[in-house]
């Protein structure tokens, strides 16, 4: 198990006697004096009442009392035969009640009882015991709180430890993680390469003239390995490693973020040679002076202070700063310029090849059946990063014990695929009505990807309800691509009117299930009418449409770059284009009615089918088998393949 420390850590101070233990016991012993004192001779005493106290007294057995206040006590001259009456003490105590009896002074009298009269407040000794004792507890707490304040701020130069670092420290060769550890990212583990190399052997790189690297940007979306490959650089360099999150600068007194800045910098330059780890670097990093979400003091101090420090490296310091964001576009210019950040590294969803990879470490511990081929399970999760891979891989190992099975076979890891990237099923189930427009509608979208040329190949329908979705049609791209031609944006919109157009034809109205169809499309067709130039209309002219971040002030800053007519020109391409792609789709379906109504039967017998059932309704001059990818394109996203009523 890993050790984490502080990043500062000195020698305890010697053990002193603790103030509240040496009031503690003076309050004691003041309680045991004042007993005494209240009780000279310190013998026990008889409770009597009242009454009893003056049938004694009548009896002639009460030798002496004393009075003090409304308190009596005395001496009885008890026989033995009645002994046991008040105990096996001859002395007593009583209280008068509140109502005067003048009869008892002559009482006494007559019996010739020793009357002794004290006053009715405590002796002196008690009473300066009572006053002195709440000043001596409250002087030793005020003394405990004071050593402990002064050992905090010893140790955190700051109050209350406010400005202490609150960086974790792995010591060398505690990061528990090396190159060999991380499957896929063979780009981003050459281009850390020099990283390490660096580290290891300083003196080699400055004898050459180099200026060592300050600091490394890992961007990418998230859950693909930038904090498990800033482990293992740390860990192939053998080196100190001070891992923190930006947000644990941040408090609510302006400079303290500062103050950790600069201790953290502090420990990490008394190493030889070190690495200092910013996880999600944009809390702390964004553009300064950016309207709305610019103008916080304690930010803008806490960036400033990691610029400054950053500037501040000597040559023969060794130290290397790795920064991680999935947001590189909303960083201030200040802290991506050469020299700060000397490098940046990209970390991209792993392909087909580094998907199978990641699989087998994860994998490593899990007992597999014979049928189960990750060749198969990468390809069918594309888009998926190395955090879900090991989520999938955990879900079906779950499932497995769930269910009391030896081994994880291929069913369990559709089911915990499915439950990923759908959710988990619900338990409410659809009337019979709603099932047979769902299994239309979904029949729709896998008939136009079977029948459209350029559309990915169609591998399962489901009708079983799944998180919010109702049904899906899953496809499987044959690669994973890096461009997008215009005839596959054709029939990707196409095949996105599948069921809309299905419930069209089967029932005369369309329904509320194809809102997320729409919105995909007209997304999509935007797309290729303002941005990717693909409207005879307007021609090769890219019109930005809202691509800058709202929070950073700019949008709302900035004027649009074409008029008004543009705008409307762009709209009316947009629903052009939309409705003859929906035409299209009508036309295609219409002419295949049906394969389309026994695709939907078959659904609603089976609830799920797979690629080869498809293929065998729809008929030859189909594709729906799996596919294989070779690449990683910047628009393929997790949720692409699949189509959501």
């Amino acid at each position: 198990m890993q050790s984490r420390n502080n990043v500062q850590s000195g020698s305890p101070e010697p053990e002193t006697p603790e103030l509240w233990r040496i009031a503690v016991w003076v309050a004691l012993v003041t309680l045991l004096l004042g007993y005494f004192l209240q009780t000279p001779d310190g013998a026990p005493r008889a409770e009597l009442a009242y009454s009893v106290f003056k049938e004694h007294l009548r009896a002639g057995e009460v030798e002496r009392v004393t009075l003090r206040g409304q308190e009596i006590t005395g001496r009885l001259s008890v026989p033995a035969d009645v002994g046991d009456e008040v105990g096996s003490s001859e002395r007593f105590t009583t209280i008068r009640p509140p109502i005067d009896d003048p009869d008892l002074l002559d009482q006494l009298d007559r019996q010739g009882v020793t009357v002794t009269a004290h006053k009715s407040e405590p002796p002196w000794l008690l009473q300066a015991l009572i006053n002195i004792l709440p000043w001596v507890l409250l002087i030793g707490l005020f003394f405990y709180l004071s050593r402990r304040m002064q050992k905090q701020l010893a140790h955190s130069q700051g109050m209350f430890g406010f400005g202490k670092s609150k960086a974790r420290r792995y010591h060398r060769g505690e990061s528990g993680v090396s190159f060999d550890g991380v499957a896929g990212l063979e780009n981003a583990k050459r281009e850390l390469a020099d990283i390490v190399g660096y580290l290891r052997h300083p003196d080699r790189v400055r004898k050459l003239g180099a200026k060592p690297p300050r600091g490394v940007l890992m961007t990418g979306p998230p859950g693909t390995g930038k904090t498990l490959l800033a482990r293992a650089v740390a860990g192939e360099a053998a080196v100190p490693f001070y891992s923190l999150s930006a947000a644990e600068f941040i408090e609510m007194f302006v400079g303290v973020g500062a103050s950790r800045v600069r201790d953290m910098f502090a420990a990490a330059k008394k190493e030889q040679s070190a690495i200092i780890f910013i996880d999600e670097i944009d809390a702390i990093g964004r553009a300064r002076g950016t309207g709305l979400g610019g103008g916080h003091d304690e930010r803008e101090q806490t960036l400033n202070q990691i610029l400054n420090e950053m500037d501040g490296f000597s040559g023969h310091e060794a130290v290397v700063v790795l920064a991680a964001t999935n947001r590189p576009d909303v960083l201030d210019p200040a802290l991506t310029r050469p020299g700060r950040f000397d490098r940046k590294v990209t970390l991209d969803r792993p392909h087909r090849e580094a998907r199978r990879a990641i699989l087998a470490v994860h994998v490593h511990d899990v007992p597999l059946a014979d049928d189960v081929d990750l060749d198969r399970l990468a390809a069918r999760t594309i888009g998926l990063s190395g955090a879900d891979l090991e989520n999938l891989v955990n879900e079906a190992a779950l499932l497995a014990a769930r269910e009391q099975a030896e081994r994880v076979d291929a069913s369990l890891l559709d089911r915990a695929r499915d439950k990923i990237m759908l959710g988990t099923e619900r338990e409410t189930r659809l009337s019979t009505a709603d099932r047979e427009r769902v299994a239309y509608h979904e029949s729709g979208h896998a008939l136009l990807s079977c029948l459209l040329e350029h559309t990915d190949p169609v591998a399962k329908i489901t009708i079983v309800p799944r998180g919010q979705a109702l049904g899906a049609t899953e496809q499987v791209p044959e690669e994973e691509r890096y461009n997008l031609p215009e005839s596959y944006l054709r029939d990707r919109i196409t095949a996105m009117f599948g069921g809309r157009v299905a419930e069209r034809l089967v029932y005369g109205e369309v329904s509320s299930g194809a809102k997320d169809d729409l919105q995909q499309a007209t997304r999509l067709a935007r797309s290729m009418v303002a941005q990717w130039g693909m409207s005879d209309q307007l021609g090769p002219v890219g019109y930005r449409q809202g691509e800058e971040h709202v929070f950073l002030g700019r949008e709302m800053a900035q004027q649009r770059d074409f008029s008004e007519q543009t705008a409307q020109l762009v709209d009316e391409e947009v629903r052009n284009l939309v409705r003859a792609l929906e035409q299209r789709a009508e036309k295609l379906l219409s002419a295949h009615q049906e394969r389309l109504r026994a695709l939907a039967r078959r659904l609603l017998e089976r609830e799920v089918l797979e690629a080869d059932e498809i293929g065998s309704i729809v008929g030859p001059g189909s594709d729906a088998s799996d596919a294989s990818d070779t690449s990683t394109g910047p628009h393929t996203t997790r949720r692409q393949p699949l189509r959501r009523t």
